[in-house]
């Protein structure tokens, strides 16, 4: 019988990474609690249980991945299951506890990922990975069917403590970007060839080159978006601390992205 992979959370990126798997021609099919119209996505549990080895989590936060693994789904503890593989964006604290708490047959993967959405439908994600090199080479074949980037960043928990900070830098590029935005405004400058500027000059970053393909680079705050999980993944950030650190700036930005309006 082939390795069958499950993705759980069909949502804006794991519906395009379940796509990107089998159009690799790896067996996979994808659960969420919302039904959907797919052949290959299920929300009965029962259904997206049957004979997985490998699960692959696109949970949103801590919440989802507790009900998922130990609750109300309860996946952990499928016989079959022997890899467990974390994509969602979580504290490392959390992520690193996991490994007391899963049985120790079940090999653990965080593979946090970087992209958006668009990076997910086109198949070329960046894979920040943490686990044993042996458990790494064992999935590198999923990992490439729906990525481009991997950086093995060290044991179990370091691929999400890399992606943690390496948000932390992408929510202060966010909140600056749209300040200066806001700025150039009331300044009376157009919005584009400002963006050309900042794009072949030192205020060169991410969100700015990339303003007009991110989907979510003019909305505002609000409770289920992108900008939301910003927040939220500058609080892992800062669950991971170094202990006595000075988070006076990351809490500032964390401020400046909830408060965000939604830009026409």
């Amino acid at each position: 019988m082939r390795s069958l992979t499950g993705i759980a959370g069909c949502g804006r990126m794991g519906a395009p990474m379940l796509k990107a798997l089998r159009a690799a021609d790896l067996p996979a099919r994808g659960y969420d609690i919302v039904p959907m119209d797919s052949p290959h996505i299920t929300d009965d549990i029962a259904v997206f249980s049957e004979d997985l080895d490998t699960l692959i989590t696109v949970v949103r936060d801590i919440d989802q991945t507790e009900a998922l693994l130990f609750g109300e789904q309860n996946l952990a503890a499928i016989p079959s299951l022997i890899r467990i593989i974390i994509c969602s964006t979580l504290s490392p604290r959390y992520v690193r506890g996991l490994r007391a708490r899963i049985p120790s047959h079940i090999s653990l993967i965080d593979a946090p990922m970087s992209g958006a959405q668009v990076a997910a439908q086109e198949a070329r994600l960046s894979f920040m990975l943490g686990g044993d090199a042996e458990d790494l080479d064992a999935a590198q074949p999923l990992f490439s069917a729906m990525g481009k980037h991997f950086h093995r960043m060290g044991e179990f928990g370091a691929g999400m403590q890399a992606k943690v900070l390496n948000n932390l830098l992408a929510a202060s590029n966010t909140a600056m970007t749209r300040l200066v935005l806001d700025w150039a405004d009331e300044a009376g400058l157009e919005d584009s060839a400002l963006l050309d500027l900042i794009h072949t000059s030192s205020g060169q970053n991410w969100f700015a080159s990339g303003f007009n393909s991110i989907e979510f680079a003019r909305d505002g705050h609000a409770p289920d978006n992108t900008i939301a999980i910003l927040v939220k993944d500058i609080a892992s950030a800062l669950d991971a601390a170094p202990e006595g650190a000075d988070t006076t700036l990351p809490e500032t930005i964390q401020r400046s992205i909830a408060a965000l309006k939604p830009r026409s």
